[in-house]
C-alpha cells in the first residue's frame, strides 16, 4: 500500500504521484477510456476520424485524470467506511490523501470542465453528466451509492464518455435503443461488483442495491439488467445482442459454481477488454473490410 508522506521533497513527491497512481485504480482505467474507443470507432466513417484531435483529448482525459477524479471523490467521502472494505488490503488504497492530493483531484475535475471548450455543444450533455454523476455518486448531497437502486443507476456514468466520443465523431447522437442497453449494461456491472461487498457495507450501515437484496437476488437483478441489455442492443443490430448476452450467460454461472464473486469481480476487466474489442474490431471492419487488410 502506498504512503502519502509529508515530506515537500522529491521523494514526497514522488510517494503522492504513485498514491495517485494507485487511487486511480490502473486495473479499472479502461472503464472510462475504453468506451471512448468504441464510440469513436463505431462514430467513425473514415479512417481520419479515428484520429481526430478532439478524440483523442477525451481518450487521454478518461484514462487517467477522470480516474482520478471519480475514484479520488469516492475514496475521500468513504475514508472511513473503507476501514473495514478488505479490497482497500491488497487491491486498492485506503484514504490517505493531503491537501496536496486532494488538489490533484479537484484538479483532474476542472480538466474535464475544460472539455466543454474543446467539443460540439451536441457532447455536452453526456460530459455535464459524467462530471455530476461521478461526483454526486459519493459526495454529498446526493450520494447516490448510499441509496438503494439509485446507486446502480447513477453507474451509468461509465458510458457516457462513449455517447460523447460518438456525437463527437459521427455528429449526430447515437439511437436511443444503444444508450439504454448500454446503461443497463452497467448498472448490471456496477451492482455484480457490490456483492463482495454486502457484508462489510453492511458492518458499516452502508446501504446499496446488494445490501437492500441479498446475494442471491442481486444475482437475478444483474442477471435481468443484462438480458435487457442485450435485448436492447440486439434491436440496433443482432450481433451486438449475441455478444452482449455472455454477461448473463456468465453472472448465472458464477452463481451456480463454486467460484467466489470476489474472485470474479477481478475477470471483469479482460471480460470486459474482450467485449469492447470484438465490438471495435466490428465497426473498424466497416471502414475498411477485413478482406482489404488481409495479406
Amino acid at each position: 500500500m502506498s504512503t502519502v508522506t509529508d515530506d515537500t521533497g522529491s521523494g514526497g513527491l514522488v510517494d503522492r504521484l504513485t498514491y495517485l497512481l494507485m487511487l486511480s485504480r490502473p486495473r479499472f482505467w479502461f472503464y472510462l477510456a475504453g468506451p471512448i474507443v468504441v464510440g469513436v470507432a463505431v462514430g467513425a466513417t473514415t479512417v481520419d476520424d479515428l484520429f481526430l484531435p478532439t478524440g483523442l483529448a477525451l481518450f487521454a482525459y478518461f484514462l487517467l485524470p477522470a480516474n482520478v477524479l471519480l475514484y479520488g471523490v469516492n475514496d475521500i467521502f468513504d475514508a472511513e467506511i473503507d476501514t473495514e472494505n478488505p479490497k482497500k488490503d491488497d487491491k486498492e488504497v485506503r484514504w490517505q490523501g493531503d491537501r496536496l492530493v486532494t488538489a490533484a483531484v479537484i484538479l483532474c475535475g476542472l480538466l474535464g470542465v475544460g472539455l466543454l471548450g474543446l467539443t460540439p455543444p451536441a457532447a455536452w450533455p453526456w460530459l455535464v453528466g459524467f462530471l455530476f454523476l461521478a461526483v454526486e455518486y459519493s459526495a454529498p448531497p446526493l450520494r447516490f451509492k448510499t441509496t438503494p437502486f439509485l446507486d446502480s443507476i447513477s453507474n451509468g456514468l461509465y458510458i457516457l464518455p462513449g455517447i460523447a466520443a460518438y456525437v463527437v465523431v459521427a455528429g449526430i447522437q447515437p439511437p436511443l435503443l444503444a444508450v439504454a442497453g448500454a446503461w443497463l449494461w452497467t448498472m448490471g456491472m456496477h451492482t455484480f461488483s457490490a456483492i463482495p461487498d454486502i457484508e462489510p457495507d453492511r458492518a458499516a450501515g452502508i446501504r446499496t442495491t446488494a445490501t437492500a437484496l441479498g446475494e442471491r437476488w442481486t444475482y437475478g437483478y444483474v442477471a435481468s439488467c443484462w438480458v435487457a441489455a442485450a435485448l436492447a442492443f440486439g434491436a440496433v443490430d443482432l450481433r451486438l445482442g449475441a455478444l452482449l448476452a455472455v454477461y448473463p450467460i456468465f453472472v448465472v454461472w458464477v452463481s451456480g459454481s463454486s467460484v467466489a464473486v470476489a474472485r470474479a469481480y477481478w475477470w471483469f476487466p479482460a471480460l470486459n477488454t474482450a467485449v469492447g474489442t470484438l465490438i471495435t474490431l466490428g465497426a473498424l471492419w466497416e471502414i475498411v473490410p477485413v478482406w482489404e487488410v488481409l495479406p
